[in-house]
């Protein structure tokens, strides 16, 4: 039987970028033909992308720079990350057509899937697919592998979080206050204050725009100091956070994306700190603690379903929304994980 010939929309990545990125950076193309059919022999399937995820960690492939743990994208090829989507043909005897699947995918209608080694089933629950690509995707197994392998938590401790609401710090927050922490978020804007304090359960929220002094801030919200920090901005907000660190004090590293807007990043001041106070500073990548995440799945999903956590996303309709949804990251546009729909089934 004839397989079907479909019309195929696409992001394309323009060319490697110097600063913030633009939605200029990124144009949409229609038009080019897919046919719906995995090759014979090739081990592919083919994919329907119902829902796309924009993480800051993609500017990085963006620049001509070949050193970090993902390769650049090629200029005029079609932008990738990590998504949800449908099978619709296949030749690989583990995915079939009908099955659900998050991993890495094109940002376009229909994508041929040829690496497959790091794409999972989705089983059929009763929780929202979009979640996929955050609370139960790479956001979500961040925060959980971060949060209690590299913070080391304990009941009591008093935490920070930086981009507090956003795809990783927003459930980071939420397993601390399960775990018996006290929770400070940081935020850009009055609107995500009031949801870390009053949607997310923080115990205090603030916007750092608003704060002159950093280092005044944190003294003001941990007089006593503080035991972990998660870091997800890098910047002012890491040097500040040293100074207030208390002693065997953990910074779990997680992102920079306050730096990621730069060609030449600011330096940190306060790394003497390090020493003074005996901290562990470890940056970190999820992919690291696959081991896990079986666990993370069982215990998010438990959580969420328990009404312990909740989630917030972002969600922009339509590939032709996702470089404005992308380009918005860097100015702290989304409120919560940042998701396009690409489809409704």
């Amino acid at each position: 039987m004839e397989k079907a010939v479909v019309e195929n929309k696409q992001v394309i990545f323009k060319g490697y970028i110097v600063g913030v990125p633009k939605e200029t950076d990124m144009e949409i193309r229609v038009g080019s033909k897919f046919k719906v059919e995995a090759p014979k022999g090739s081990g592919a399937f083919v994919v329907k992308n119902l829902y796309l995820s924009c993480d800051p960690y993609l500017r990085g492939r963006m620049r001509d720079f070949r050193g970090s743990y993902v390769p650049p994208f090629v200029p005029g090829s079609v932008m990738e990350g990590f998504g949800v989507a449908r099978v619709l043909d296949s030749d690989n005897p583990n995915f079939k057509p009908g099955d659900l699947v998050s991993g890495l995918t094109g940002w376009e209608e229909y994508s041929l899937i040829q690496k497959t080694d790091h794409l999972r089933k989705v089983e059929q629950n009763d929780m929202p697919l979009s979640y996929y690509v955050g609370l139960l995707g790479m956001p979500g197994f961040t925060a959980y592998a971060g949060f209690y392998e590299v913070c080391s938590p304990e009941k009591g401790n008093h935490v920070l979080v930086s981009a507090a609401s956003g795809a990783v710090g927003q459930l980071v927050g939420q397993l601390a206050k399960i775990h018996g922490c006290y929770v400070v978020g940081s935020a850009g804007t009055s609107e995500k204050v009031d949801l870390l304090k009053n949607k997310l359960g923080f115990d205090e929220a603030f916007n750092y725009k608003e704060e002159p002094e950093l280092d005044a801030a944190l003294k003001r919200y941990f007089p006593k100091g503080i035991d972990i920090y998660f870091d997800n901005v890098g910047g002012a907000m890491l040097d500040a956070a040293l100074l207030n660190m208390r002693n065997h004090g953990r910074i779990a590293v997680c992102g920079m994306v306050s730096q990621h807007s730069q060609s030449d990043p600011q330096g940190i001041h306060n790394l003497y700190c390090l020493v003074q106070k005996s901290i562990r500073m470890q940056g970190f990548l999820q992919h690291n603690y696959q081991h896990l995440h079986v666990r993370f799945l069982e215990d998010i999903t438990g959580l969420y379903k328990q009404g312990k956590i909740v989630y917030v996303e972002d969600v922009n309709e339509g590939l032709e929304s996702a470089p404005a949804a992308f380009a918005g990251l860097f100015s702290g546009k989304n409120v919560g994980k940042q998701v396009v729909r690409v489809a409704n089934e």
